[in-house]
């Protein structure tokens, strides 16, 4: 006689029924770059005029691990600029400990990305070695890599975004990447060690400003998204002026960030999580959980959303293994632990001060059996369960609504309901046949 599954087991209650769900579209601001090589020479072509680098100077330009749109062209657009200018090009992956703080997992993960020295035309140089430059008058060590210490210079290239752990004027961008990226392992456990007396916010500033003063990093080349995952501007800043500029540009990228379509959601069921999506592998921000812990149902930021359950049906190949984040989620699936890399995700993990990102969720057989297992556990309502149904929470613009929330989105200006509710398919695995399927 077959065991009795978690989700209907002859223990508990009547089975629960999926309900049928719809396709809604949202609408978002669409600021947009046709040709973000072209808007990468129009920038750099302001920031480093002719005879600005010497004949021959290496030049290291810095990514990081996150699936930025478009990122492998616009790597390529700034080493094609530098080499024009007479520059020795080359990469470094600046990710922190991401890569399991290894040279040649940092390397992969933006290879992953398209970023390889075939398709650069140019050196990586993935070394984890660092110096001390010293420390800040808060007690804080600064590292930088070696790489880019022995450069003539750094072009710090990075998305501008809300963070996921912190709020402040300025937060994940270029500031970032010169404390953290450049930081390596070493810098990164540094600065995230100081989250309890400090705050991550004042240690990445303080750090940031010290890689400054160094007169190393050459300038910034800020990318902003808009909620379509495109490239909504490309904009190069010139170091002295780097911190007050991304302040400056996380207010428009706040604008521009997309968002679930309803404020209060019994189950969130999202396809992938992955660091290439989120360095908390969901975005705290779109969510309403916080990495260092949450009460449920109660955003962590004001105007966030308020979402009882959380499903996570896969990790995304583009991880590595890395987890990080599935502390977020109430409910996986056994094929998603069967994909993730326990030591990578437990060292990104410790790294951040964030052990809660690393927790295991419940476990369940597959997709139908961990989705059911969320409506069971989630509230009750007359009309059913608020259901939706999203890729990640990079890709918001189309969603799988349940027919209870379709009162909630019927005429509004900025949702178009694009099907009539019917019931969700699952292969024979019982898996669920997604609409967001690459």
């Amino acid at each position: 006689m077959p065991e009795p599954s978690l989700a209907d087991s002859t223990s508990a209650p009547p089975p629960v029924e999926i309900p049928p769900m719809f396709l809604a579209r949202q609408r978002f601001d669409r600021p947009r770059v046709d040709d973000p090589a072209a808007a990468v020479a129009e920038q750099l072509e302001r920031l480093l005029p002719p005879s600005s680098l010497r004949p021959g100077a290496p030049i290291g330009v810095t990514v990081g691990s996150r699936g930025i749109a478009n990122i492998a062209e616009i790597a390529r657009a700034a080493v094609d600029f530098l080499r024009a200018r007479g520059a020795a090009p080359f990469i470094i992956p600046a990710m922190g400990s991401h890569g399991g703080a290894r040279a040649e997992g940092q390397a992969q993960l933006i290879a992953h990305l398209g970023v390889t020295e075939a398709s650069m035309g140019c050196p990586i140089r993935s070394s984890m070695e660092t110096r001390s430059l010293g420390t800040t008058p808060e007690g804080i060590d600064v590292r930088i890599a070696e790489a880019a210490w022995e450069a003539d210079g750094i072009l710090v290239m990075n998305r501008i975004k809300p963070h996921t752990d912190y709020k402040g004027e300025i937060e994940s961008g270029l500031a970032k990447m010169c404390a953290i990226g450049l930081g390596k392992y070493d810098g990164a456990r540094e600065i995230h060690g100081r989250l309890f007396d400090l705050g991550l916010g004042v240690a990445i500033r303080r750090v940031a400003e010290a890689v400054l003063s160094t007169g190393r990093i050459i300038g910034g080349l800020a990318i902003l998204e808009n909620a379509y995952h495109e490239t909504a501007r490309i904009a190069a800043v010139p170091a002295g002026e780097l911190l007050d500029r991304e302040a400056e540009l996380l207010v428009e990228a706040r604008r521009l960030m997309g968002r679930l379509p309803l404020g209060e959601i019994d189950v969130l069921v999202c396809d992938l999580l992955g660091k290439n999506i989120s360095g908390t592998g969901l975005d705290t921000n779109v969510i309403g959980r916080g990495i260092h812990g949450y009460v449920e149902g109660v955003p962590w930021c004001e105007g966030m959303p308020s979402v009882m359950r959380i499903v996570v049906r896969d990790l995304s190949a583009e991880s590595d293994g890395n987890a990080v984040g599935m502390g977020l989620a109430d409910f996986v699936t056994e094929r998603f632990l069967s994909k993730v890399d326990q030591r990578v995700t437990a060292l990104n993990s410790m790294t951040g001060c964030a052990p809660a990102g690393a927790r295991t969720p419940i476990v369940l057989a597959d997709d139908r059996e961990a989705i059911t297992a969320a409506i069971r556990s989630s509230r009750r309502r007359p009309a059913g369960p608020l259901i939706v149904h999203v890729r990640d929470t990079l890709a918001l613009v189309d969603g799988m609504l349940s027919e209870a929330c379709r009162p909630l989105v019927e005429g509004r200006s900025d949702i178009e309901i694009l099907s009539e509710p019917a019931p969700l398919e699952f292969d024979a695995g019982g898996y669920l046949k997604s609409p967001f399927a690459p």
